[in-house]
């Protein structure tokens, strides 16, 4: 069975119970109010696009339109104690979150990336290198949910210690200078840093190669804790779950062959550091 992800509007977070339950409070306080969506966002001092946002449960809230929310509302504190049980993966898009869950649990995570340093290795300064090229334009606070996101994923290399990352990474993802040297210095510190890490494995792969098993591009696989694996493929704003054992036996078998075509852990860390002393 192969599951596609849900796609989100410019790549916006996906909705949950809580915010579409606290949308739906917001709208009948409102309503009960007298209020149309635009004179609550004049009071408010929020669009009325942002108002239909929050009703519907797209975007969450953050303190000052809860404040104002319910300064007009009537003061009853019910939106500030709701605020207070809001849950969702911010900065994570739609698509997205199916695989960040099993991600958040897996035993065994491996990726291999040709486009862009994969998210569990990025620096804050690597990603908002790539923010400000993103099209549509995000604002700022998008960029600090993307980058919040981003932090809370990293934090499973070091607190699943039993659990094995693996990364094949082509050398062209440091050769291209992604935000400039200074900030491919510090990505190629970091990946160095994070090499350490007893339960992560990094191998790049040599910018020349004649025998490539990873040609059609990214893979990612994830075993269970029941020890069941899965794949996801990732384009242009959308993204594809694999369930189907067959599809991801085949991505297993390339992503094991990539392994003997890429560079030894030792000469992929010694290569690095080549790398970094050249900059």
């Amino acid at each position: 069975m192969v599951v596609d992800g849900a796609v989100g509007t410019g790549g916006e977070p996906e909705s949950s119970d809580s915010l579409r339950t606290f949308g739906a409070v917001v709208q009948a306080l409102r309503e009960h109010a007298g209020l149309s969506r635009e004179e609550f966002g004049e009071r408010v001092r929020f669009s009325k696009h942002t108002v239909a946002s929050v009703e519907l449960g797209r975007r969450m809230p953050d303190p000052t339109f809860v404040d104002r929310a319910e300064e007009v509302l009537g003061n009853t504190g019910a939106l500030r104690k709701a605020a207070g049980h809001l849950a969702r993966q911010p900065g994570l898009a739609a698509w997205y979150r199916q695989w960040a869950r099993l991600e958040a649990n897996a035993i065994t995570a491996y990726t291999y990336e040709c486009r862009m340093l994969p998210g569990l290795l990025q620096t804050e300064a690597y990603a908002r290198a790539m923010s400000a090229d993103q099209l549509p334009p995000l604002d700022n606070a998008q960029i600090e949910e993307r980058w919040s996101a981003r932090m809370e994923r990293q934090r499973l290399m070091w607190e699943r210690p039993n659990s094995t990352f693996g990364f094949i990474l082509e050398e062209h993802l440091f050769l291209r200078r992604t935000g400039g040297a200074e900030i491919t210095r510090g990505i190629i510190d970091h990946v160095l840093e994070i090499s350490e890490l007893r339960n992560v494995e990094i191998q790049v792969m040599p910018l020349v190669r004649e025998s490539h098993s990873g040609l059609h591009g990214p893979i990612h696989l994830s075993e269970t804790p029941d020890n069941r694996w899965y794949a996801y493929n990732e384009g242009q704003e959308s993204g594809q779950l694999i369930s189907d054992s067959k599809v991801v036996s085949v991505l297993q078998r390339r992503y094991a062959r990539m392994r003997s075509q890429a560079l030894t852990i030792p000469d992929s860390v010694s290569l690095l550091q080549r790398m970094r002393g050249a900059l």
